[in-house]
């Protein structure tokens, strides 16, 4: 082995599926005690890489050597003997067995022949010390929030005393606080000589945890920079082109109120929300862990109850607890979880796109197939869907062209008010940006956007006004002069609001729904 450091090397790596080359050509390689960050556009193939070296595909040419010498990796098995372990940005945890059992999944500690529950049970608690979760090693998988389910995804990897450790996307769905303990987790690994594959959309993460990047674009490795590198010159190499303004953000001056909220409460989760976003308007809703965002707005859109308040669609109150009275007052959702809850991935691209038009396009039982597949090539071209065609099946897409999916079906259906949960969740600076842009198409057409988000220079860089949840209230409003990163902070941690709510917070936290985060970067 030429480098005794040298932990894995990838040469000449190619795969294909169907009509698309997903690598072609690919050289990677990582040493011991390294964070090495694989940085790509949605679609440029990092995916690809990394399920090679679990075993999930196999590539058609090319070969990867550990610790100099080539080996073939047919499966799980083989990758887990060799040391790697693989963090996947979608979990791959089982909803029912508990947090133990998914952590130790095939692996149960065993006395006489029988799983030693007891041990296993301690040995899942101190790992989840470890990364710094408040977790139950007894609780259900399905109990917990995204931000925990991570944080478990995390302790399972480090069960495995791996020697290379991949992890796509781990900050994502994390506030800064968890961010810090995940950082402090991986330097740790780095001085035990691990070798880190680190992937990530967050630029400004990567100098402040690389050593190396390779950047990969259409399937091709382009270059490798040192983790110092600026970072116009990345997005340059990612995308191959500068990108002049991150946040685009085109204000124009709001008309009448479109979507008014008044007094929402849900004993125990939120209370007493009230706000308004008017046309052309886009309202960003900040806040920490547990602070009641998703569930205002899933509450809103009719997916879950609220016990008192009213929502109303320009002056007109929408019945509660009916998605389809939502709708059809022009009130659309796209979820944080866009897999789980925003596509039907085994769908093709114009099944998913028609969803939300497939009952006013339906005639006595008949669906207008032509005009449903001419409306979804037009919006697939005008968001710029990257695609085979709209036969895809949407699974097969990249996370930021899935997300233009998501979008794409609400667009359709000409929503007056649209509602993004973390619009921007695990997608590339180059599509985020392309999102942006579509945020500023609908705004202009007279739209008006409700926009949650744990990226907290996304809120201050594409809100004309900012609101602030604290403990499941509304714990402030600020103009997009005002807003701040400090200002906001303020906001989500202060402690104005009135102690006897605490129970809100609490029982919020306790359920593990913290599906929020604010990553103050």
């Amino acid at each position: 082995m030429s480098n005794p450091d040298e932990l894995l090397r990838i040469e000449g790596i190619r795969k294909s599926f169907p009509g698309v080359v997903a690598l072609d050509g690919v050289d990677f390689d990582l040493r011991r005690g390294e964070v090495h960050v694989l940085l790509g556009e949605n679609g440029a193939g990092k995916s690809t890489l990394i399920k090679m070296l679990s075993g999930a595909y196999r590539p058609d040419a090319g070969r990867v050597l550990v610790d100099g010498e080539e080996t073939r990796i047919h499966g799980a098995q083989d990758s887990e003997r060799l040391g790697i372990a693989t963090i996947y940005q979608e979990f791959n945890l089982v909803p029912d067995l508990t947090v133990a059992e998914n952590i130790f999944l095939g692996r149960q500690p065993r006395r006489y022949g029988m799983i030693d529950r007891k041990r296993m049970e301690a040995d899942a608690a101190a790992l989840l010390d470890r990364v710094g979760v408040n977790v139950s090693p007894r609780a259900r998988v399905r109990e917990l929030g995204i931000a925990r389910l991570q944080m478990v995804e995390i302790a399972k990897a480090l069960s495995l005393d791996a020697r290379v450790l991949i992890m796509d996307e781990p900050t994502a769905v994390l506030t800064s606080e968890e961010v810090e303990k995940l950082f402090a987790i991986v330097r740790s690994l780095r001085e035990d000589g691990v070798g880190i594959v680190f992937i990530t959309h967050h630029l400004e993460e990567i100098a402040a945890l690389g050593d190396r990047v390779t950047v990969i674009r259409d399937g091709r490795s382009v270059g490798q920079v040192p983790a110092d590198t600026p970072e116009d010159e990345l997005v340059r190499l990612m995308v191959g082109r500068s990108i002049e303004q991150q946040y685009p953000r085109e204000a124009a001056e709001p008309g009448a109120a479109l979507l008014t909220v008044e007094g929402l409460t849900r004993d125990g989760v939120f209370h007493d929300v009230g706000f308004e976003v008017r046309a052309g308007e886009v309202v960003g809703i900040a806040g920490l862990v547990g602070a009641g965002r998703t569930e205002v707005a899933r509450a809103v859109f009719g997916a879950d109850p609220y016990d008192r308040g009213s929502v109303s669609v320009a002056g007109a109150v929408v019945r509660g607890s009916d998605v389809g009275a939502a709708m059809a007052a022009g009130i659309g959702l796209v979820p944080e979880d866009r897999k789980g809850q925003g596509l039907v991935l085994d769908a093709s691209v114009e099944e998913n796109l028609g969803l939300v038009t497939l009952r006013a396009a339906t005639r006595g039982g008949l669906v207008d197939l032509r005009g449903q597949r001419a409306a979804a090539a037009k919006v697939a071209e005008q968001l710029g869907v990257r695609m085979a065609g709209l036969g895809q099946q949407v699974r097969t897409l990249s996370g930021g062209n899935q997300q233009k999916v998501v979008i794409g079906k609400w667009l359709l259906a000409n929503t007056r008010v649209l509602i993004l949960d973390e619009p921007t969740r695990g997608i590339d600076v180059g599509a985020k940006v392309e999102i942006y842009q579509l945020i500023n198409e609908l705004t202009s057409a007279g739209a008006a956007v409700l926009m949650i988000s744990s990226d907290l220079p996304e809120v201050l860089g594409m809100s004309d006004r900012v609101l602030v949840m604290a403990q499941g209230r509304i714990a402030g409003e600020l103009t997009a002069a005002e807003a701040t990163q400090d200002s906001v902070m303020a906001l989500a941690v202060g402690t104005n609001i009135t102690s006897n709510i605490n129970s809100i917070d609490n029982s919020v936290d306790n359920s593990g729904n913290e599906v929020e985060g604010s990553r103050g970067h």
